[in-house]
């Protein structure tokens, strides 16, 4: 009894474990056997990217998985079995298509009908209606295939553009002007410093300088002041009337006749002055050559 009751113990831990791996892989791919779900079924001709746990969406909203996936050899069909939540409720005239991701994967769409619940075990029809690799196949592949000689010609010309001298010499150029920018930034930067430090001594010359505009204005204000406490009205007025007298005179020695123009004029007196002079100046020098003509001194 003993013996056999060990037995029993090792085979219902067997049969345990059995049950939990057997509940574990199913829950790894998605399989609660714990809870209650309604089973469905449909037919397709190719599950290419659909796998066992593959999600069904309503709207986007996943509502049901892929149980199993079975091939029928009889009709050569494929034959699908979904599991549904209790809650989920398939009307008549649903169908389901196939929708392949951008990564590969498939998963099934249930586009929901309008008549009477589905009862449990009914066979969903499928439909084709292209998804987003399809739509992704059938008009931007053609597009790629026709640009694709573009493109090609496009990078020939690239290749041949870098590939040509003058683009690297126009580059060297580039090169040798940003140097040059380059150090032309790092001395207006030092100019900049200089003058930040000659600004403060440059102010203060201003101020001098302002100091001393300011002075020369006072003493400008001052000699205004001056001038106008001179007689500058007498001074004018004196100043004309000089220049009357003088004007006056100018036109007395330039007509002939009136006394200072006579004067100024006669040839014949200018000549007996002349001769005048020089009669008196060789009597000079005959007296200082024979004083004692002329000069008789006595003495008693």
């Amino acid at each position: 009894m003993k013996i056999l009751t060990k037995n029993v113990k090792i085979a219902l831990t067997v049969l345990v474990g059995l049950a939990l791996l057997y509940w574990g892989v199913n829950y790894l791919k998605g399989v609660n056997l714990l809870t209650p779900v309604n089973h469905y079924y449909t037919e397709v001709e190719s599950v290419d990217g659909l796998l066992q746990g593959a999600p069904v969406t309503v709207n986007g909203f996943e509502v049901g998985q892929v149980r199993e996936i079975e091939y029928d050899y009889s009709q050569n069909k494929i034959t699908i079995q979904l599991t549904f939540e209790p809650k989920m409720k398939v009307p008549e005239g649903s169908t389901l298509n196939m929708v392949t991701g951008l990564m590969g994967g498939a998963s099934l769409v249930l586009n929901l009908g309008s008549g009477a619940t589905l009862p449990s075990g009914s066979l969903i029809p499928t439909t084709d209606v292209p998804g987003l690799i399809d739509h992704v196949k059938d008009n931007m592949l053609p597009m790629v295939t026709d640009m694709l000689p573009k493109v090609d010609s496009i990078m020939t010309n690239v290749n041949g553009l870098t590939g040509n001298p003058a683009l690297v010499a126009a580059l060297s150029r580039l090169d040798g002007i940003t140097r040059q920018l380059q150090a032309s930034a790092g001395q207006l930067t030092m100019l900049m410093n200089s003058l930040n430090r000659s600004v403060p001594g440059l102010m203060n010359n201003v101020g001098g300088i302002t100091s001393n505009l300011t002075g020369a204005t006072s003493n400008l204000t001052d000699l205004s002041s001056s001038l106008k406490q001179l007689p500058l009205d007498s001074t004018v007025n004196t100043l004309n009337e000089t220049l009357a007298n003088l004007r006056t005179l100018s036109e007395q020695l330039n007509d002939k006749n009136s006394t200072l123009g006579k004067v100024m004029n006669d040839r014949e007196l200018y000549d007996n002055a002349n001769h005048a002079i020089a009669s008196l100046d060789s009597l000079l020098i005959d007296i200082k050559a024979h004083p004692k003509r002329y000069i008789n001194v006595k003495v008693f």
